[in-house]
């Protein structure tokens, strides 16, 4: 993978950074991962067609039969740098029903963070007390970087709005599970294109499969354009719309995010786009939807998907969460060389 600035460079505690380039290397073929030779889980780009089947399959064996003690006399730490719930407590969840152990980093504010320790110490320090971690941050490079120095198998958890495979897993196991499988559907994206990590890596696995995607945004949201050029060099069928109305009806999954307030530099372009769209039951009547159509999420949600939808069969996004745990087992137990 390469690596160079999007933008200039900064420095923080006398460390350089900078952020992974998406558009740098569109033929990263030479990266490629089977899940045999997982060490870490860094990014979705990392794997290809056939890695992506292995972790699922693997993930439908741990939750149909796995020792409880597999991960018995390991720790897994747990370094999250911005909020999280279904991430983090899944991680543990799955952890802890492996017979691990989890060793919380904490609130950042209460660590040595703030006396001015530079990151790559504290990911070295956090690394002797630990076999596997686990790291989100909102800097985006910030999880490949700690993979290079600590030593022990690095899970990346969300780093900025660049990479969030593991819940690109678990958003695959859900749709295999709810549609029968992963080709021959029309995938549907909607809300913040631009910033969500979690649709950019989505994305990018399902460009491996007979799928045609459509998004759904207002201008200022919209995919990027090297993520558009990546999809288009592999031949993925995809089109571009400004309202859920003219598609809803054609599709197999809808795949909804909330617009991220703390990714946007300026509040005021927030506040114009904050309430762009809302999905819910009236709106899947008057379109037409199909009975089978299956409504996604990463949640949290705020106002884009209504509670109305909850107890309708198009619901599967707390499904969803729930396969973070079986997904989470799976690729703890492989970078441990467990599985």
């Amino acid at each position: 993978m390469l690596v160079r600035a999007l933008k200039p460079p900064f420095a923080v505690a006398g460390e350089m950074w900078f952020t992974e380039d998406l558009s740098f290397s569109l033929n990263f073929t030479e990266s490629v991962l089977m899940a045999a030779d997982l060490k870490n889980i860094i990014s979705i780009r990392d794997f290809d067609r056939d890695g992506l089947l292995e972790v699922l399959e693997k993930a439908h064996v741990v939750e149909q039969d796995l020792p409880a003690g597999l991960l018995a006399g390991y720790v897994l730490g747990v370094m999250f740098i911005e909020p999280s719930t279904r991430t983090r407590l899944s991680f543990a969840s799955a952890m802890v029903r492996l017979g691990g152990e989890v060793l919380d980093f904490g609130d950042p504010a209460r660590s040595s963070l703030q006396k001015g320790e530079s990151l790559s110490d504290t990911v070295k320090t956090l690394a002797g007390y630990c076999d596997v971690m686990a790291i989100r941050h909102p800097w985006e490079g910030v999880a490949r970087h700690s993979a290079q120095i600590a030593g022990i198998p690095v899970i990346n958890a969300g780093d900025g709005s660049n990479q969030h495979p593991t819940q690109t897993f678990l958003d695959l196991y859900t749709i295999q599970k709810t549609c029968g499988g992963l080709d021959g559907l029309r995938v549907g994206f909607i809300g913040d294109l631009r910033y969500s990590r979690t649709v950019h890596s989505l994305v990018e696995a399902l460009s491996f499969f007979d799928d045609e995607l459509c998004f759904v945004s207002p201008g200022a949201l919209r995919v990027p354009e090297h993520l558009l050029d990546e999809i288009k060099q592999r031949g993925v069928d995809y089109q571009e719309y400004d309202t859920p109305d003219e598609i809803l009806s054609e599709l197999d999954v809808l795949y909804c995010t909330r617009i991220q307030e703390e990714r946007f530099a300026d509040k005021l372009e927030y506040e114009q786009v904050k309430t762009c769209y809302r999905i819910d039951k009236e709106l899947i009547k008057k379109c037409g939807a199909k009975e089978t159509l299956k409504i996604m999420h990463p949640l949290p949600r705020v106002d884009e998907l209504s509670a109305d939808i909850d107890d309708t069969p198009h619901a599967v996004y707390f499904e969803q969460a729930k396969n973070g745990v079986p997904v989470r087992q799976a690729l703890l137990a492989m970078v441990l060389g467990k599985l």
